[in-house]
Formats: C-alpha cells, sequence, structure tokens
C-alpha cells in the first residue's frame, strides 16, 4: 500500500464516524453526511492569501500566510466570517493542493502559515502539513481556532504546530449557551488553551526588528456589546492561570453584521467607554504581555473577501 492510500485511509477512518470536535456528530462524514460543522469529509477553503490584520508578530511586514477553511464547529450568531463559517461559501480541494498552498504562501514571503477554524479538517491538515515540510515548509504554524476543541485532537498536532491562536470568548454560561449554542464552551476551552500551552511553552520570537513569534500562545478575546463583566472574568481566569505563559490579545473590533439585526444587544458596536474599562481592568489585574486595539477598528476591513484566491 502507497503512503497516499495509508493517508486516505487514516482520513476515512477518522470521518467516517466523526468524534473530531466536542459536538462529536458520530457522522459518516465520508458518505456525504454533514457534521454540525455544514462539512462533509472534502476539504474545502475560500481564501488562502497573505493577510495583514492579525497582532502585529504575526502579521509582520509581509503578512500572515492565512487560508480560510469552510465551515465552523462553534457557529456563533454574530460570527464575522459567517459567510464561511455558515459553509455557503468554499471551493473543495484535495490534500496535495494544500500542501502546495502552504508552499506557495512561502514562497510569497509569509511569515507563517495560519489555518483559519481547521478543526474540522485536522486529519487532512496534519497530512498536507506533513507533506510540505518534507518539501521545504520552514516559516511558523498558526493554530486560529474558536478554542472548542477536544484535547485529544489537539494532541495529533503536537510538534507540527508552533503557535495556537484561540478565542476565549466566555465565561458565562448563559452567553456561551445563547450566542454559540455551546452552555461548556468555558469549560471546554479552558481545557484546550492549557493543552496548547503544555504544546509550546512559554513565548518565543525570532532575532529582528520585526519581533515576530516563532512559538506561543496568544488568546484572544472579542469583546461584545454589553459584556464588559463577562471579559473582566475571562481576563483573570488567563491572567492567574497562565501568567506570562500566554499573551493577551483583548479585541474591539466587533461589528454588527446583518445576522444580528434582530438581536438588539449585539446590534451595536462597543463603545470606547466600554473597551477603556477593560483595558484598565486588564492593567490593574497585572497583565503585561498583551495586544490592544486603538482607533477605528471596528470595520470590516478585518474581514477579507472569500473569493477563493489563492485556492
Amino acid at each position: 500500500m502507497t503512503d497516499h492510500n495509508i493517508y486516505e485511509s487514516g482520513i476515512r477512518e477518522e470521518l467516517s464516524d466523526c468524534t473530531l470536535c466536542p459536538r462529536e456528530c458520530h457522522v459518516n462524514r465520508v458518505a456525504g453526511e454533514i457534521g454540525y460543522c455544514g462539512q462533509t469529509a472534502s476539504l474545502t477553503a475560500a481564501r488562502a492569501a497573505l493577510h495583514f490584520w492579525e497582532e502585529p508578530c504575526l502579521s509582520g511586514t509581509n503578512g500572515s500566510g492565512t487560508v480560510f477553511f469552510s465551515g465552523c464547529n462553534l457557529r456563533c450568531v454574530y460570527c464575522q466570517n459567517h459567510e464561511i463559517a455558515q459553509g455557503s461559501s468554499g471551493r473543495e480541494i484535495t490534500v496535495p493542493r494544500l500542501s502546495e498552498i502552504f508552499m506557495e504562501l512561502q514562497e510569497k514571503g509569509a511569515h507563517n502559515i495560519n489555518l483559519v477554524t481547521p478543526t474540522h479538517f485536522v486529519p487532512q491538515i496534519i497530512i498536507a502539513l506533513e507533506t510540505a515540510k518534507r518539501q521545504g515548509l520552514s516559516i511558523p504554524i498558526v493554530y486560529n481556532t474558536s478554542a472548542y476543541e477536544k484535547t485529544a485532537t489537539l494532541k495529533k498536532l503536537d510538534g507540527l504546530v508552533d503557535i495556537y491562536l484561540p478565542d476565549l470568548k466566555y465565561r458565562d454560561a448563559v452567553l456561551s449557551g445563547r450566542y454559540s449554542h455551546a452552555s461548556d464552551y468555558f469549560e471546554t476551552a479552558a481545557r484546550a488553551i492549557a493543552e496548547m500551552v503544555r504544546q509550546t511553552g512559554a513565548p518565543v520570537f525570532m532575532d529582528g526588528t520585526d519581533s515576530l513569534m516563532k512559538k506561543g500562545v496568544i488568546v484572544r478575546h472579542l469583546l461584545l456589546p454589553g459584556c464588559g463583566k463577562d471579559a473582566r472574568h475571562i481576563l483573570r481566569f488567563l491572567h492567574e492561570t497562565f501568567r506570562n505563559d500566554i499573551y493577551v490579545s483583548i479585541m474591539n473590533q466587533y461589528t454588527p453584521l446583518p445576522q444580528v439585526k434582530n438581536i438588539l444587544e449585539l446590534n451595536r458596536r462597543v463603545s470606547p467607554r466600554e473597551y477603556e474599562k477593560v483595558i484598565d481592568f486588564a492593567i490593574s489585574i497585572g497583565i503585561e504581555n498583551g495586544f490592544i486595539q486603538e482607533g477605528e477598528t471596528a470595520s470590516e476591513s478585518f474581514i477579507p473577501a472569500f473569493d477563493y484566491e489563492g485556492i
């Protein structure tokens, strides 16, 4: 049996009774059944290009080589990438083509390979990464996720992923149930982030003027309108649990998109005062390794065109 057939056999085995994420759908994606993520076993993506709107230590001057996969296992009602999260946008590609995309992004000067919403395609991504690394892929690999992950799935990535970029969206189970249909979000994400930190250790940066991250974990929190109290609980948890073993990115770029027009509390942007109070709190409890956003960052410039560029 060839290596290719062995790989294909492994993918089929994992996806024929899919339990990759905490939803544990048990659907046969190989047979065309669709999981909670909205995807079958077919690998689909909507964009692969240099992306300049990540944290400075990821975007640098050349951009992050970002691959936006279709589908999502969380499906937040306010999702900023709604078009692809719902699985309505995306083009089917093969695993060998994904390896080529990684190499093409490196050739374009990307500082890293940034895998956005990759959970439901982990078996295919592992093969694509292993293939590309044998062909000379040498830049860091970023796993960009909602953090609604199983530690068993993350352990499959140990040694392949250099930088984890998880969200920590909620502390309150009522909020996570209402907005992301996952009342167990916090407990699940907290375990996942602990596994990520175990794999990478404390942050490591490359030499040079760009201060690019080489290894580590950056936990993002997107501040939602009216959710400052929950944000403070999250920041306290992260600081007391991980101290300086992680960076924290506190984001104010929330943009109310058309799908939230009937969810009144979410149908507005975060006010400057709301954001300032959260930042002041982060400083007051001693968070030092952090990123904040300044100025008018709440705009659709953070939402790229999912036009199949690079696919």
